[in-house]
């Protein structure tokens, strides 16, 4: 009778496990079948936002269901990171990162997931240089000059980045830590507030992404002193480099990627890669980060997870060197 019991049990648990993956499987062939929520972790108005709203659009129509974009701001990103780091692993639920994804976690000692652990990697999408401003007013016209000035009044200039944590944020900190020189930095909730208050004049100084600044540079109402990349932008391409101004050995970039929660199916990861590539390398996609500054970096999943490995080191060790805080 045991034996029986035993024997009748273990045929249930088989069955159970036999549906469930038949269950799982069936769910992965048919994905999607509903809409997929796009977080951006990040304010509206920044160049991530070009990205994301021409890959929700043009992905949506790739995969047949709508992709939703949705801005979920504050602390550095990782609001709307954590969001999706809890998030069911089905496919259904993505975050847009950037480089502040791998430099979160440097700053912020208690952050309630892993930065490369609780994800999965589906694509890197673009990078970018930032490019150094400071309001016209700001009696500097080069790199040279503005340390200069910094030197002659320490702890006087102020910097804006689009938030604590941010890899605005590391960039100048990184900057300072170069030049040696004592800069203040003042944290928006978004690089748009960022951007306003150094054309306002409210605040010296900072580095933004090449997207945003251009037109502001083209107006007059920003000076370009120098891109953060060692190769020149060719949408600046009479800005130096930083490391050509005189802080030699400095680099630093923005890119773009895109995660979904640890645990989600491969078919599904690959479905997602395959089709982000073909609409990232669509015209309508080059026209509009042609327009954004932005230059397409596609990338396997495993070597961007190799990426954020790295980025995640380089990253801390400019926190570590800087001793850069959050506020």
């Amino acid at each position: 009778m045991r034996h029986r019991i035993a024997s009748a049990v273990a045929a249930l648990a088989l069955c159970g496990a036999v549906t469930a993956t038949a269950w799982a499987q069936g769910d992965t062939a048919n994905y999607p079948s509903a809409p997929i929520k796009l977080v951006v972790p990040f304010a509206p108005g920044g160049f991530t936002d070009v990205v994301a709203r021409m890959l929700g659009e043009k992905l949506g129509a790739e995969l047949g269901q709508p992709v939703v974009v949705e801005n979920r701001m504050g602390a550095g990103s990782t609001i709307g990171t954590d969001y999706v780091a809890k998030a069911a692993p089905d496919g259904y639920t993505l975050v847009l990162i950037s480089t502040t994804h791998v430099i979160g976690p440097w700053l912020y000692k208690k952050l309630p997931y892993d930065a490369i652990k609780s994800f999965a990697p589906i694509t890197k999408l673009v990078d970018s240089p930032y490019v150094l401003v400071t309001n016209p007013k700001v009696p500097a016209s080069s790199v040279a000059e503005l340390i200069a000035l910094a030197k002659a009044k320490p702890g006087r200039l102020d910097y804006a980045s689009s938030g604590n944590g941010s890899s605005q944020h590391l960039a100048a900190a990184l900057f300072a830590s170069m030049a040696d020189i004592k800069i203040n930095h003042v944290p928006y909730r978004g690089s748009g507030q960022a951007l306003a208050d150094i054309i306002g004049g409210q605040v010296s100084m900072g580095f933004l992404g090449v997207t945003a600044a251009l037109p502001q540079i083209a107006a007059g109402r920003l000076k370009a002193l120098a891109v953060t990349t060692r190769q020149r932008s060719t949408d600046l391409p009479d800005v130096p480099t930083l490391d050509e101004a005189g802080v030699k050995g400095y680099e630093a970039n923005i890119w773009l990627g895109l995660l979904a929660p640890a645990g989600t199916p491969k078919p599904i990861l690959d479905k997602l890669h395959d089709a982000t590539a073909k609409v990232m390398r669509g015209p309508d996609a080059a026209k509009a980060l042609a327009t954004a500054g932005l230059t397409l970096s596609l990338s396997s999943e495993s070597e961007f997870e190799a990426l954020l490995k790295s980025e995640s080191a380089k990253w801390g060790k400019v926190v570590q060197d800087t001793g850069a805080t959050v506020n």
